[in-house]
């Protein structure tokens, strides 16, 4: 475990707001484009191309919730945007700021997983099974799909939880294809056999603490924490999805296409969320015509 302590990279983050109960996560995934990840634009400088809220409530199920990165957003100190470009503007600080106040859940710790580090992490298993009911040919993310599930390695298996432009549901069906990998890898790190493979272990180790940046007060065992409630979110008894969207084409002045979440809707959402009142379940997802 010191070992394992000693390898992780950490940040600030936090921002000193009063806490909200229960306990939450925010998760994002960087590509800072000198990695070696699968990029799909030619945007230099770091991104988040994945944004997720874990919360574990005092009481209640665990909820696993995607912010979609072209999600309009109030950016303090600029105006607003997409969510992602509060990482681009100001970094883990300013994307926790960003995501307290869209949701009005206080963040606790900060976790963020460089996308190379994801593509080490699904060889170190071998590899993991994955799904989609469409051909896909996408020369952004690189992904080349025969529609069924197959074993996909590292490379393959980011360049799935990144293609948006040949999804029907774009960022939106991205969202789902992140969770969908988490998930597989999840299932694949709790085989039990790990445990007599000491070569795997220390493989998954390196490959996994050293792709991850916490914030200061983040410490191996909060990381053992979140990988339970995780698998508590993505497991029967859990919430997963998006929080409500009234359209993925909200056009606001020269910030281009976004996605608009819910004004009337979400508040209720993110308390029931925090309270632990909502049932188990998928929730949000497209918006219903």
């Amino acid at each position: 475990m010191i070992w394992a302590n000693g390898k992780i990279s950490h940040v600030e983050a936090l921002s000193g707001a009063a806490n909200t109960p229960g306990t939450t996560y925010l998760l994002a995934g960087s590509d800072s484009r000198a990695d070696g990840g699968v990029y799909d634009d030619g945007t230099e400088g770091a991104r988040t191309d994945t944004i997720m809220v874990l919360h574990v409530p005092d009481s209640g199920p665990s909820a696993l919730i995607s912010l979609p990165r072209d999600s309009y957003a109030e950016i303090p100190g600029f105006s607003p945007s997409k969510l992602n470009s509060a990482y681009s503007w100001g970094g883990a600080p300013l994307l926790v700021q960003t995501v307290e106040g869209m949701t009005g859940l206080t963040i606790d710790h900060y976790v963020e997983v460089g996308l190379a580090g994801i593509e080490q992490i699904v060889d170190a298993v071998g590899g993991v099974e994955l799904c989609l009911d469409y051909d896909v040919d996408d020369p952004k993310s690189e992904l080349v799909w025969a529609a069924g599930c197959h074993v996909a390695d590292g490379k393959t298996a980011i360049a799935f939880s990144r293609m948006r432009y040949s999804d029907p549901q774009g960022d939106i069906g991205r969202a789902e294809r992140q969770r969908q990998l988490i998930s597989a890898v999840s299932a694949k790190l709790q085989d039990k056999s790990i445990v007599v493979k000491p070569t795997m272990q220390t493989a998954l180790i390196d490959a996994g603490l050293g792709a991850v940046t916490v914030d200061d007060g983040t410490g191996i065992i909060d990381i053992g924490k979140l990988a339970l409630a995780f698998r508590s979110a993505n497991g029967a008894d859990g919430i997963t999805g998006t929080p409500p969207i009234s359209t993925i084409d909200y056009r606001p002045g020269n910030v281009g296409s976004t996605v608009l979440l819910d004004p009337d809707l979400s508040p209720q959402f993110w308390k029931d969320i925090q309270d632990g009142t909502l049932p188990p379940g998928p929730v949000g997802g497209m918006p219903q015509s």
